[in-house]
């Protein structure tokens, strides 16, 4: 490498991941915001018993609540993309947080269902919805090296906090009624503000990092021989391209980036990701149900569900730490499509259980694979699309996986009410994801691979032209030092140039005057290069 890349190298990045410092705040903001986005929704249903007494409703009706709030988390991603575009990731999640408080707070005095529908669904789950995405953007754009094992950090929030709501609930609700309840959660979702305000977002000044580019571009290009005139020009169509892209930036800012759909890597995700989603979450929802079928008890039965989120707990972590390992980091995909295979296959061996201990089994693998899948897809969806547009990604598979939601358990329902045998559902819903796991390892493998082979081939430019002049300086400086005559044929070319460089350059500077402002696009020489003394590159 040259010396030009080798001070290139010490350029100012913008949005440069630290891996560390600030970022592990972050990532607790990530850890919270997402432990309320997952566990709020389940941990209110411990609220509606007293709902259907209050309401006179039946159980379908209270269910609502919690499928309004992730319809909303879901279906209400591209909305949050062009939000996060226009305005950032803190302003939007410090609105989230409001609403999210506001909602549960104006449900304590709701009178009807329908009201509930509006508060505690519509707007807390828009308020969710407005931070859970944002935190991680922010999560992405904070860690590159250390992301997977921040992803499975960050992931875990969501088994921790169902654990922990899931039991408050029931405290508040035998203390203060179900009013006081949403009163008190509504006051702790005001922690999602918190958790918004120290997403400092990582941002550099532009015109300063031009400069230094400026700077560098300038002394690696003169040195090398070439024609002033030809280096200035390089420098102003270097500014005008960056001025150009970065109104073509702020410009697509505006609106969602649908561009991410010509990369094939996302369009497979997005489609693995709706088959998957269409059977993840229905074992889980008919677990304690089944369970109860078969005879157990209710006690045994609803601990089902804390096996499973004990076991969530380590398995997001470790699967993240596992994930950021040198020699598997490249492989994530087919990490991920493993997780998905071994949930499958873990539904659809256990389709038969009818033992408590059986079960117990069940619950076990079922958590260590799904907190293999919690901890993985975001990361495998960074991966492909990068930091730059994962903000237009997440929002659009947000919403792709809320078609799934809603076609995939209300599915599973009417052919349990239909069938009245769970065998089949699980049977299904392990089908669909062991489809999903096949179709991302086997698309990723013909498409993707096989392309990068293909571009991976070297390429030999023609003698004519091709290349940066970044790339030109960087390949001809090793040259320089071979034959020593020419050398010297330089160093004489160069000092017999003095004052013929300063009259060149003074009488380019009084042509400039009637084109453009007085120091637009100048450069300093180097004292005594001589302009018309050129020197081939080839005589390096």
């Amino acid at each position: 490498m040259g010396r030009a890349g080798a001070e290139m190298d010490h350029l100012p990045e913008k949005m440069k991941p630290p891996d560390g410092g600030w970022g592990w705040v972050v990532l607790l903001g990530c850890f919270v915001i997402t432990g309320f986005s997952y566990a709020f929704p389940k941990a209110v249903s411990v609220y509606f018993k007293e709902l259907m007494y209050d309401f006179h409703v039946g159980y379908s009706d209270t269910a609502w609540i919690s499928s309004i709030m992730l319809a909303m988390l879901y279906g209400t991603g591209p909305a949050c993309s062009i939000m996060v575009n226009q305005f950032g990731c803190r302003p939007v999640m410090l609105v989230g947080g409001l609403l999210a408080s506001s909602g549960m707070i104006l449900a304590s005095f709701t009178t009807n269902i329908i009201e509930l529908y509006l508060t505690a669904g519509m707007l807390t789950g828009l308020g969710m919805a407005l931070n859970f995405q944002p935190s991680l953007i922010m999560l992405g754009s904070y860690f590159d090296k250390r992301r997977p094992l921040a992803n499975g950090l960050a992931a875990a929030g969501s088994p921790v906090f169902l654990s922990a709501l899931s039991p408050l609930g029931q405290v508040l609700l035998e203390k203060f009624g179900w009013r006081g309840g949403f009163l008190i959660m509504g006051g702790l979702l005001l922690n999602c503000c918190t958790c918004g305000a120290v997403m400092r977002p990582l941002e550099i000044s532009m015109k300063k990092r031009e400069k230094v580019q400026d700077k560098y571009e300038a002394k690696e290009m003169l040195p090398m021989g070439g024609r002033v005139e030809e280096a200035i020009s390089t420098t102003e169509s270097t500014k005008k391209s960056k001025k150009a892209k970065k109104r073509k930036h702020k410009k697509r800012k505006k609106l969602l980036d649908f561009s991410i759909f010509k990369n094939r890597g996302f369009v497979i995700y997005a489609i693995a990701k709706f088959i998957m989603v269409l059977g993840l979450f229905v074992p889980p929802i008919l677990l304690v149900n089944y369970a109860k079928d078969t005879g157990v008890p209710d006690k045994e039965a609803a601990f089902l569900l804390s096996v499973i989120g004990f076991i969530d707990i380590f398995a997001r972590p470790s699967c993240g730490m596992f994930a950021g390992l040198k020699w598997v980091r490249p492989h994530v995909t087919y990490l991920f499509s493993f997780a998905m295979l071994f949930n499958g296959l873990t539904d659809i061996l256990s389709a038969k259980a009818s033992s408590y201990t059986s079960l117990i089994i069940f619950c076990i693998f079922f958590g260590i694979s799904y907190g293999m899948v919690g901890a993985l897809q975001f990361e495998v969806l960074m991966a492909i699309v990068g930091s730059q547009k994962f903000s237009s990604a997440i929002g659009l598979v947000l919403l792709i996986e809320a078609f799934a939601v809603l076609i995939g358990p209300p599915s599973a329902g009417l052919l349990v009410d239909a069938l009245k045998k769970y065998d089949v559902i699980f049977y299904m819903a392990g089908s669909e994801v062991v489809l999903s796991s096949l179709f991302l390892a086997t698309a990723s493998y013909c498409c993707l691979n096989r392309a990068k082979k293909m571009t991976s081939q070297p390429e030999h430019p023609s003698p004519g032209g091709g290349g940066s002049e970044t790339e030109e300086a960087e390949s001809d400086v090793p040259e320089a030092e071979d034959p020593p005559g020419d050398n010297h044929h330089l160093s004489h070319s160069i000092n017999n140039a003095g004052s013929d460089a300063v009259n060149h350059l003074t009488e380019n500077k009084n042509t400039d005057r009637v084109g453009r402002p007085e120091g637009d696009g100048t450069v300093m020489i180097p004292g005594g290069c001589h302009v018309d003394h050129i020197v081939e590159r080839d005589s390096f």
